[in-house]
């Protein structure tokens, strides 16, 4: 296991070297979102950007297993107060979409997490990210055929940041949507 706080986004170890968001391909998204054994999950990286994340209150480190279903964070940044999917953030959902297409992941349902950062209000938040996540499950759906049924949209508001930070800040790494495999 790695030291990661309980609630951090994780990336899933696909390749000898480390994958960036930017850089994955359709095949990277189906390593990190299939299962890799019926009996068991992957272990998981935390995400990038948390390496410099404050340890737990009392100087202690958090030991945490990767969640029990395969998960990817997509590197889809929105503007802050925005749901709306710029031109890159389709160019990126397009390799996750073909993975989701693909007969590998084709018989597994996944949630789709929208995240924002802590500016505004916990309802405000709450209600963006959930229009997050229903903009990137909407345009998987109609650009890829995916069945609705097997994307689950969600938001998270401000809670599981990827870049742990004080209210009112404004950081666009946490503005961000993961990915989870419901069937592993």
């Amino acid at each position: 296991p790695v030291a990661a706080a309980p609630t951090v986004a994780v990336l899933l170890a696909c390749a000898a070297r480390p994958v960036r968001a930017a850089d994955k391909s359709a095949a990277d998204y189906v390593n990190e979102l299939k299962p890799t054994s019926p009996t068991g999950p992957r272990w998981g990286l935390k995400h990038p950007g948390s390496a410099s994340s404050p340890a737990p209150a009392g100087g202690a480190t958090a030991q945490s297993p990767a969640p029990a279903h395969p998960s990817s964070v997509i590197d889809v940044q929105f503007a802050t107060g925005s749901a709306e999917l710029s031109a890159t953030a389709r160019r990126k959902l397009e390799q996750l979409g073909q993975a989701l297409a693909s007969p590998a992941l084709a018989s597994y349902r996944f949630r789709v997490e929208g995240h924002t950062d802590t500016v505004g209000s916990s309802s405000l938040n709450q209600a963006l990210s959930e229009r997050r996540a229903q903009a990137v499950a909407s345009y998987l759906e109609d650009r890829f055929a995916i069945a609705p049924d097997r994307l689950q949209a969600i938001g998270m508001g401000s809670q599981g940041l990827a870049v742990p930070t004080a209210d009112q800040v404004a950081e666009p790494r946490n503005r961000r949507v993961l990915v989870v495999n419901l069937n592993a």
